[in-house]
């Protein structure tokens, strides 16, 4: 079987799927990309280059799709050069989020298209306008900016045989004729990697302390340090926390960029608009913001945490909170509808309405304070990831199912 990936950032949520599927050897696989430098096993990587650029005077409503435009061609360009050496894919999957799938049905008519379906996005009921502080709001410009933001996403898909979606929220999100097309597969999470382990600890270097578990450590993760990730929200929260608990720290990971929604303003990040608000009422010798870290230290953060805060917009969810669950975390988590499908509270972790920031202070000093009470939560947030999302027994497995059945193969 001939299969190609398409991802700007491959293999990005193909990380397990594309080796496994280049495990077989009767299979040839293949992945167009705009990254460089990458090489997994068996699957041949063609780069690509965006040789154009968008127009500055182009209406503002179609200036995204136009970059959209402009990098399908590219990978069009390089499907084709793909074809020139003989090679017809039996099943494409392909991310359109950045508009690579867009042309790839006029390349190969015949080929099988799996699309990654992972956000669409909508004026109501999801990320648009859920936080005032940081929302650009619903006036007609915006909603009709927004509307243009999903013509890449429904050509992409009208041209796909199936999609696949981490979550039913995520899949819910798309028009309702499309639905019955996607199928819920997590990406899936290694619980044989990510698990407990007692005799975890991490060092701060700047201060030389160790931390272990048997220190009271509240973590935060993610990929930006920003508001759809609720870090105003959790930075408001951790004076009261603090003070309440004077042996506790905090360990914050992630970067100070931008991934979703508004910019802040020049020449500053949220992090320190953040700070300069709270700060007077932070002990910050007790605040260790340590950025982005190698994954086995993220792993060590996780298992030695006492209470991790995982707070998203209705978005998508991050796989660090179901990582969280799998290291054995108790995870405090935002009521938003994503998390909502993985976390029961009370049971396997704990939910706070997304603004709260005193409810959510009160549940992590009382988690902190009363760790006996809570360590059931963290024995069922395990099992959770293990029975529904364990990657090699659940998910996977799952994936290469619906690849081989477009082969009729199943």
């Amino acid at each position: 079987m001939n299969i190609l990936f398409v991802h700007q950032n491959f293999p990005g949520q193909y990380l397990h799927l594309a080796p496994a599927l280049a495990s077989y050897p009767e299979n040839r696989v293949v992945a167009i990309s705009a990254r460089q430098g990458v090489k997994i096993p068996g699957v041949k990587i063609l780069v690509y280059k965006i040789s154009k650029n968008p127009s500055p005077t182009i209406h503002p409503w179609i200036a995204e799709q136009e970059v959209k435009v402009i990098r399908g061609e590219a990978a069009a360009s390089a499907a084709m050069r793909l074809r020139s050496q003989g090679f017809a894919p039996d099943v494409i999957c392909a991310h359109p989020g950045w508009g690579e799938a867009l042309f790839l049905r006029d390349v190969w008519p015949d080929s099988k298209i799996v699309c990654f379906c992972e956000f669409y996005y909508q004026s109501s009921g999801s990320d648009v306008g859920f936080d005032p502080e940081f929302s650009r709001g619903r006036n007609q410009d915006e909603l009709c900016r927004l509307r243009m933001k999903n013509a890449h996403n429904l050509i992409s898909l009208e041209a796909a045989d199936r999609g696949i979606s981490p979550t039913i929220w995520q899949r819910g999100q798309y028009p309702v004729e499309y639905q019955s097309r996607i199928e819920v597969i997590f990406d899936g999470i290694n619980t044989a990697r990510v698990c407990p382990k007692d005799d975890a600890f991490i060092m701060l270097q700047r201060h030389q302390v160790k931390l272990t578990k048997s220190d009271e450590i509240i973590t935060f993760v993610a990929r930006n340090l920003e508001p759809y990730r609720g870090i105003h929200i959790f930075l408001r929260a951790l004076p009261e926390i603090l003070k309440k608990r004077p042996q506790a720290r905090a360990v914050i990971l992630g970067g100070d960029e931008v991934s979703y929604g508004r910019k802040p303003p020049p020449g500053k990040t949220f992090r320190s608009m953040l700070l300069e608000e709270v700060s007077d009422d932070l002990d910050m010798d007790r605040v260790h913001f340590v950025g982005r870290v190698p994954y086995n230290i993220f792993m060590d953060v996780l298992r030695i945490s006492s209470a991790h805060v995982y707070l998203t917009y209705p978005f998508v969810l991050s796989w660090s909170m179901l990582e969280a669950m799998s290291a054995g975390c108790i995870v405090i988590g935002s009521d938003t509808a994503p998390v909502r499908e993985v976390i029961e509270h009370q049971h396997n972790g704990l939910l706070v309405d997304f603004f709260d920031v005193k409810g959510l202070a009160g549940i992590v000093i009382d988690v902190l304070g009363n760790r006996k009470k809570y360590a059931h939560i963290k024995m069922a947030a395990r099992k959770t990831i293990v029975e529904r999302y364990d990657l090699k027994n659940i998910c996977l497995p799952a994936q290469l199912k619906m690849i081989e059945s477009l082969t009729h193969k199943a």
